[in-house]
């Protein structure tokens, strides 16, 4: 079986494959995507890092590929619908560059308390300027972490043994966690208000995006220094440049940005009190071989014994029964990340509940399922897999359950997924059409028929006349074209649920027009 490495691997990941019995391995970096295009039929595995896209017209090109593998955390470089559809396995290496990325947001935050880089760079100006560069201890600073999963955790370790007090924002994890780190778990307006330094360790999300902007910043306590080694857009740069200028942020170090590489335009650019890194946090000798040993073995162990080790798309399951299962699993994902994507709480309960003949197969894999899809969009793409979703529901606190039912149901076949915290409840159930299709019949009260996939609108609103035409006016206003309209409702008169899919995804200006019109309750933007 042939491997390709199509972008820059550590010899000691690339040695890996080419002992494996059976392998024979190729490198080829910098392949154009026609180029790449060309040869990937004659390849069994891909193992790339982030320069690759494996676009869906890579994949289908792929005839003979079995497994990608990305050394590294994200994988929004792989198109993995596209990927799952054709059987190929997704693998990442989610531990591989954790305490590089917690080390680097560290050396920021030191840099940036004692200003380093501005006094290096004036003394190699030749000036001796010890005056105006005067600095910040950080022992008894109060650091708040925004998202103390993997690497916030570690930066809170690290943070205590320089004696500072560490307190956290992150809805999802329990307070049993936080306490075994020494964590004292607070609201974002109260992190906000005690915080001298601010570190960010969440994903970008829909919830994440533009978190920290004018009106956060207009929160915070006078001086607060603000590190983002996460990822770019999870704070609003104009806004931070414009914080910056007026004092109400003291200094700021970034390791990401919106747009990378970052263009001339960014505001940050030219400020003195910010401090600047080409996205370094995996950058380190240490972690780019971890990842790369990491990933040869998981491909070299999946082509040669079958093993699977950190997929994101496929869970462990016999090859016999994975077919059958497998419509499943996708369903199970969906419902997941649409009840994720709807509940305006954090879970702190997931119930899987099964019906019909779905109860004769696994139903532990499908119910790993669920839970990657309730926690990915919270903790981003990449971050949770079939490996890691029972333990990282495990530490934050979210308790899961299935359950058989014997109800008669109206589906040979059906699962339904209930999020619920503090009395609060969002429900989801769904069914495989004609043995392959996935299908959502139920969302809370409201039954529909709608396939999960792409980009969709989900509203509430009150059932009077004229709802629709506005809702299609709108969206036609704003470039938005409607793909499918499904709706739900309780009672002639009463309330309805409409499930839109549309053929791009929409912006905040969408949302916000949408919101505006007459009878509609709430509009949430749901991507699968």
């Amino acid at each position: 079986m042939k491997v390709l490495v199509s972008d820059k691997l550590s010899d000691a990941g690339v040695e890996i494959l080419k002992r494996a019995p059976g392998l024979s391995v190729d490198v080829k970096t910098g392949l154009a995507p026609e180029e790449l295009k060309k040869i990937i039929g004659e390849y069994d595995a891909l193992a790339i890092r982030s320069a690759t896209k494996v676009t869906a017209d890579i994949i289908e090109a792929a005839s003979r590929l079995k497994v990608v593998g990305r050394a590294g955390i994200g994988v929004d470089n792989v198109d993995i619908p596209a990927a799952t559809k054709k059987g190929i396995v997704v693998m990442n290496t989610p531990g591989g560059n954790t305490v590089t990325t917690a080390e680097h947001a560290i050396a920021m935050m030191c840099a940036l308390a004692r200003k380093i880089p501005q006094a290096d760079a004036s003394m190699k100006a030749g000036r001796w300027e010890k005056k105006i560069y005067m600095g910040v201890e950080l022992m008894n600073k109060t650091l708040g972490i925004i998202g103390i999963g993997n690497i916030g955790s570690i930066v809170a370790d690290r943070a205590q043994g320089l004696k500072m007090q560490v307190i956290a924002y992150d809805p999802y994890i329990s307070e049993k966690a936080a306490e075994r780190m020494g964590v004292e778990l607070v609201g974002l307006d109260d992190l906000f208000k005690r915080s001298d330094f601010i570190s960010i360790h969440v994903p970008r999300t829909e919830e994440t995006q533009n978190l920290l902007n004018m009106e956060a910043f207009k929160k915070m306590k006078p001086g607060v220094r603000i590190i983002n080694a996460a990822r770019g857009g999870i704070v609003n740069e104009a806004d931070m440049a414009e914080a910056l200028k007026k004092g109400l942020v003291a200094g700021a170090a970034f390791d990401v940005f919106s747009k990378e590489p970052t263009e001339s335009g960014n505001p940050l650019l030219e400020l003195d009190n910010v401090i600047l890194t080409p996205h370094l946090g995996a950058s380190t000798d240490e972690a780019q071989e971890n990842v790369a040993i990491a990933v040869a073995h998981q491909i070299a162990d999946y082509l040669v014994k079958g093993t699977i080790t950190n997929a994101v798309n496929v869970p462990s399951v016999s090859g016999d029964l994975l077919p059958k299962v497998q419509p499943y699993l996708e369903l199970a994902e969906k419902l997941g990340s649409l009840t994720s994507q709807l509940a305006r709480f954090a879970p702190k309960t997931v119930q899987v509940r099964y019906a019909g003949s779905v109860q004769d197969l696994p139903l532990e894999p499908m119910t790993i399922s669920v839970l990657k899809g309730v926690m990915e969009p919270v903790l981003g793409q990449g971050a949770v897999n079939f490996v890691n979703a029972s333990v990282l529901a495990q530490d934050r606190g979210l308790k899961f359950n299935e359950v058989k039912s014997s109800k008669a149901e109206d589906y040979s076949n059906l699962i339904e997924v209930t999020l619920s915290a503090n009395g609060k409840e969002m429900s989801a159930a769904g069914f495989i059409f004609e043995g392959r299709e996935p299908r959502i019949i139920r969302i809370d009260r409201f039954f529909m028929e709608a396939r999960p996939q792409g980009n969709v609108l989900v509203l509430s609103n009150e059932d009077r006349p004229g709802v629709i035409g506005n809702l299609g006016s709108t969206l036609g206003a704003l470039g938005i074209n409607i793909a499918s309209m499904q709706i739900g409702r309780d009672k002639p008169g009463g309330e309805a649920l409409s499930f839109i899919q549309v053929d791009s995804e929409p912006g905040e200006e969408v949302i916000k027009a949408l919101s505006k019109l007459p009878h509609i309750k709430t509009v949430t933007r749901v991507k699968f």
